[in-house]
């Protein structure tokens, strides 16, 4: 019986591992850059909502026993850049809002233009958003 040819195995190996190996290593970048994303929300949240804190609104307010009035966005976007670098690459601007509710202040970052990638997470990680609540 005589040898098989065997040239061009090695490349069709490679072919069969390729695609797994490659879809594996852009899951990990994409999930890393969504964990960035997301703990560069929480910053920016947790620094809004500390903004807002040591406001004159904040405290006289609370001094008062009353519902504060504060602005929704206590931070320049000079001071959210400082905060969360990150965030600002590829253009993307993360939005902070605050809601008062009946004992609580809810402040709330997101970033509603972020995209995953891959398409394997469909549409569940897209526009992440963090919130800290205060309360008074």
């Amino acid at each position: 019986m005589g040898k098989l040819d065997q040239r061009g195995v090695a490349a069709f190996e490679f072919c069969v591992i390729a695609f797994a190996l490659f879809t594996v290593t852009f899951a990990i970048i994409d999930l890393a850059r969504y964990a960035i994303t997301m703990q560069s929300l929480r910053a920016l949240a947790n620094t809004s909502a500390r903004a807002t804190t040591v406001s004159d609104c904040y405290v006289s307010a609370a001094l008062a026993k009353t519902t504060p009035a504060c602005p929704s966005d206590p931070l320049t976007t000079a001071q959210k850049k400082s905060v969360a670098p990150f965030l600002y690459g590829a253009g993307l601007t993360p939005t902070v809002s605050s809601a008062v509710g009946s004992s609580v202040i809810t402040v709330t970052a997101s970033l509603p233009a972020f995209a995953m990638v891959l398409p394997i997470w469909g549409t569940n990680l897209n526009a992440p958003s963090a919130s800290t609540k205060i309360p008074f």
